[in-house]
């Protein structure tokens, strides 16, 4: 079961990633733009997704394209959340007790990457960092 601390560590080695507090919970930004965040029980949440989040800790990304978090939420609905909000689409929020460590560090440098400037995104790949 991945952590918020397993987040931290994979958005710190991240270019440019800022961890932020909001009125939500943590959330993490490149260069302004949010790609990762803590969810919280908003009233505009659907009520069924709403008392998953209100439960347990639930994780957003931002996603390249909507037809990948539909995937994910075919493959694994069990872990993958349906629609949050409108807000900020693509999207897609997951439980964090179904996430391993490895598929979290996938899905928070795929989102960072989806935000992050072309420098950014290839100064990572170039260092490895």
């Amino acid at each position: 079961m991945a952590t918020l601390d397993d987040l931290r560590r994979t958005a710190d080695a991240l270019p440019g990633s800022e961890e932020r507090a909001t009125t939500g919970g943590a959330a993490w930004f490149v260069r302004g733009k949010l790609y990762a965040w803590e969810c919280h029980p908003w009233p505009s949440i659907p009520a069924d997704v709403r008392a998953i989040i209100a439960s347990e800790l639930v994780v957003g990304v931002k996603i390249a394209d909507g037809l990948d978090a539909l995937a994910l939420r075919e493959m694994q609905p069990e872990v993958f959340l349906g629609a949050t909000t409108a807000w900020g689409e693509p999207k897609v929020a997951f439980r964090m007790a179904g996430i391993d460590d490895d598929h979290l560090a996938e899905l928070v440098t795929e989102a960072w990457r989806v935000q992050a400037p072309r420098y950014l995104r290839r100064e990572f790949d170039e260092t490895g960092r």
